[in-house]
């Protein structure tokens, strides 16, 4: 889950991956793949824990074609307090989009699709899956890169809170707006992320709120194809988990990360 994550994934995924050297004379592939590999130490979405604050494995694979256009499916472990019914421990999300780059410019659009398996059992008309689509534009100037996003997910069952305590099936929406910067620091093998998102309308994921803002800081370490990464998350809602943990305060996040 979800866009948050895999963001930061593919700024792991571009300072990890090794350059590979090339035959000057042998023209670049036209698809290329990529994949990653990872274990967090609690995967947040948007600043709200997934795992309980507990430990996930995830890991991805993408596949671009030089026209800009690419698709990509990525997964983690999570707590099954995610879903409508708990009964799922994964999310996978699947993923097309197109990206193109304009002088220091780049905007990517696309869609993403959340799917938990196992959530829905027959003659249940309730929902945990669904799509946003979204909107990042990006510019890099020197080591510094500033970046906005935008992903509105339409009126969906999956996103109404109260599915389970009125007997009726709603259908909600929600609209996150995020700001990001990252930054190389010359001649070292180390980078800095900064991160300010704000969600707007209800979620099975804000707990009491329908809407909450979310901020992180972090930095990252990369040696060949491994990055390690460490993170402070908060955000300024709360929302409590069957175990009575505050999956909304704030923590560090630590992460090591394997590209392909």
């Amino acid at each position: 889950m979800r866009f948050s994550m895999i963001s930061l994934g593919a700024l792991m995924l571009a300072t990890a991956t090794p350059a590979l050297a090339q035959d000057e004379t042998e023209p670049a592939p036209a698809v290329t793949v990529n994949g990653s590999a990872a274990v967090v130490s609690d995967y947040r979405f948007r600043g709200i824990s997934q795992t309980d604050g507990n430990f996930a494995v995830q890991g991805g694979i993408t596949v671009s074609h030089e026209s800009g256009f690419y698709v990509s499916v990525w997964g983690s472990s999570i707590d099954d307090y995610v879903t409508m019914h708990g009964t799922s421990n994964q999310e996978i999300d699947l993923i097309a989009g197109f990206k193109k780059s304009f002088g220091g410019a780049t905007v990517d659009v696309g869609a993403l699709y959340y799917v938990y398996p196992g959530t829905r059992a027959a003659g249940d008309d309730s929902a945990s899956d669904f799509i946003e689509p979204y909107l990042a534009v990006s510019y890099a100037l020197g080591p510094v890169t500033a970046k906005a996003t935008a992903a509105y997910a339409p009126k969906q069952k999956a996103l109404a809170i109260d599915q389970g305590a009125t007997g009726t099936l709603p259908k909600e929406d929600n609209l996150y707006l995020a700001g990001d910067l990252s930054a190389t620091i010359p001649n070292t093998p180390i980078g800095v992320t900064a991160h300010l998102g704000h969600t707007f309308g209800p979620s099975w994921l804000s707990g009491p709120t329908d809407e909450y803002t979310d901020w992180s800081l972090g930095a990252t370490y990369t040696w060949k194809a491994l990055t390690l990464g460490v993170q402070y998350v908060d955000t300024d809602t709360f929302f409590i988990t069957p175990s009575g943990k505050d999956a909304a305060e704030g923590g560090i996040v630590g992460s090591l990360t394997v590209s392909f």
